[in-house]
């Protein structure tokens, strides 16, 4: 766990890598409540028999939003900013999706600081997050992450 207490404690961990989650199942089920959450119900993520016969691996696929979802919950323990009165998920700069994860998968989240600037009177923190497949060579998702972090005064 890396503790922020400054604007300056943040822009020293530019370029280093902060956190490796530990491994996440993404069964079915979490598949299943992400497509009625979100009313994405297309059958390469949610119907078994179909996929048995027409995916190339015989199975259901995750969501990519649902791999992007995952990313506060993955990369929670990596960073904790101290004395903020509010923090803000300011959005994303750049989302790409490599590799499809197959329903039973393991992914895990690895991260690293990209930038620190003050911004109108808070932390903007941009960081890069990978999610990881076991086994698999490309990652699932990169992705550009902003977070905004107003302090205490």
């Amino acid at each position: 766990m890396h503790i922020i207490r400054s604007v300056e404690d943040a822009k020293a961990l530019e370029g280093q890598e902060v956190g490796l989650s530990d491994w996440v199942v993404i069964d079915q089920h979490r598949i299943d409540q992400f497509a009625e959450a979100t009313a994405d119900h297309q059958w390469i993520h949610v119907d078994t028999d179909r996929a048995a016969r027409e995916m190339p691996d015989g199975k259901t696929i995750a969501h990519g939003y649902l791999t992007l979802a995952l990313i506060p919950a993955l990369t929670a323990e990596f960073i904790e900013v101290e004395n903020v009165a509010r923090a803000i998920n300011f959005g994303l700069n750049k989302v790409r999706f490599y590799t499809p994860v197959p329903v039973a998968s393991r992914l895990r989240a690895r991260a690293k600081v990209l930038q620190a600037r003050r911004r109108a009177g808070a932390l903007l923190l941009t960081g890069e997050v990978r999610i990881e497949v076991e086994g698999e060579r490309k990652p699932a998702c990169i992705a550009e992450t902003l977070g905004l972090f107003f302090f205490n005064e």
